[in-house]
């Protein structure tokens, strides 16, 4: 299968709520497309396999929760690599402990469907780290806010979204 791209602007039905409300502010919406998907499709593995995406291009969002303190980030890296939780992102959250954020937590506070987080309509308070590797990749593949389509955009609009923060070594 391949992906049935649409402009992002022109398929809200397509796009979480919170990811509707921001797609605005991203500087070149224009590059930004849409796709639906099989939602028993949208975990990255199955995704890449049924549509012809590569892991290359395949950028995963995950919400990590530092402690004590209850920060919650979004963290952006390809499906090639894994965040670096308890090293780079600790560090950046300034906390003593970090983790994935819990299920139920991700997704009620982001307004988003499990496996369609995208960093396009996080909270505001909410640090967004783009591994380094990301805006080097032409045509990025990431959730839409929901498990039903996928966002296709370039990695360095990606990264140019508001409050994100280009991190080198943000991922292993």
């Amino acid at each position: 299968m391949r992906l049935d791209l649409s402009p992002a602007l022109d398929a809200p039905s397509l796009l979480a709520l919170p990811v509707r409300d921001a797609l605005p502010k991203i500087s070149d919406v224009d590059s930004v497309r849409v796709a639906p998907i099989d939602p028993d499709l949208a975990d990255t593995a199955a995704f890449c396999a049924a549509y012809d995406v590569t892991l290359e291009q395949s950028a995963n969002c995950v919400i990590v929760v530092g402690k004590p303190a209850g920060i919650y980030a979004a963290c952006v890296i390809l499906a090639t690599t894994r965040a670096d939780v308890n090293g780079t992102v600790r560090k950046l959250l300034g906390t003593r402990k970090a983790s994935f954020a819990p299920m139920d937590d991700a997704v009620g506070l982001s307004g988003m469907e499990y496996g369609g987080i995208t960093p396009i309509g996080l909270p505001a308070d909410w640090p967004v780290y783009i591994d380094s590797r990301v805006p080097g990749v032409e045509q990025a593949v990431i959730g839409s806010g929901i498990r039903a389509s996928k966002i296709v955009l370039p990695g360095s609009v990606l990264a140019s979204i508001p409050g994100a923060t280009v991190v080198e070594g943000l991922a292993l």
